[in-house]
């Protein structure tokens, strides 16, 4: 009986990781064909429609391959989240060397993300109605994606600690979580934003980073912070993947 539609065969899985042991740069050209093939097929045929299958064979690799390097579709989503970090990354080194202003690092960083993300606007639109499923490991709250999580929220601490603003020491680790929230606010925004250019997601944005500056000014008074608090738990408890909640400072906490 042939091997299933979106499976490897038999004798698909013996090569690779011997081939990849033997010439590394060429396994990471394989790696990266075999993603930027996944992500134009997610555009044309739409991420349901794509199988593994598929991809392999338009980027002219074996099933057992692609699956060497990618265990499923959703690792290639993985992928492309790694991308985009990584991608970002690079994109505010320059703004965070330049501005020491904490809203203008707030808005650089996001704008950053936006152009970043642009190219592959369309395909996000394709892949949202999976991610937006709480039990999909395309979800940004799922453990598979705990690694560009981890590595987003750790942007945000760069962006509070390399900034003028002065952050109490309690919220230090509640802020980029909710800033990071924030930001997902804006993903969202940005993949059902038609405008042009994405012009109202960069608004968005700016008045983002204006809002998000005054509520850590405000977060300066030992009589709000009890209320950043109770905002970060609202989060922590009802949204999967964030991490464990600080103790409450009303509650008996040795915070502070």
């Amino acid at each position: 009986m042939p091997a299933p539609t979106d499976s490897p065969g038999p004798d698909d899985t013996s090569a690779p990781g011997k081939a990849q042991e033997k010439n590394p740069a060429k396994s990471e050209q394989t790696r990266a064909l075999i993603l930027e093939t996944a992500l134009r097929l997610f555009q044309e045929r739409g991420y349901d429609k794509t199988t593994m299958r598929a991809i392999a064979q338009e980027a002219g690799v074996s099933v057992g391959n692609a699956y060497y390097y990618f265990a499923g579709k959703e690792h290639l989503i993985q992928g492309f989240y790694d991308r985009i970090g990584a991608e970002h990354q690079v994109a505010i080194r320059p703004v965070l060397e330049r501005e020491k202003d904490l809203e203008a690092r707030i808005a650089g960083v996001l704008k950053a993300w936006l152009d970043v993300a642009e190219p592959y606007h369309e395909f996000a639109a394709q892949f949202f109605k999976n991610a937006a499923d709480p039990e999909s490991p395309l979800s940004p709250f799922s453990p598979e994606s705990t690694g560009p999580r981890e590595e987003a929220i750790a942007i945000h601490r760069e962006v509070l600690a390399g900034s003028k603003a002065k952050v109490p020491e309690e919220l230090r680790d509640v802020l980029p979580e909710l800033m990071w929230l924030s930001q997902m606010g804006l993903v969202l925004y940005w993949v059902f934003d038609r405008t042009e250019g994405r012009e109202r997601s960069y608004r968005l944005a700016e008045r983002g980073a204006r809002l998000t500056t005054r509520g850590v000014s405000l977060a300066r008074f030992r009589v709000l912070r009890p209320l950043v608090h109770e905002v970060h738990e609202l989060f922590t408890d009802f949204l999967p993947g964030m991490t464990k909640m600080l103790p409450d400072p009303g509650r008996g906490s040795t915070i502070g």
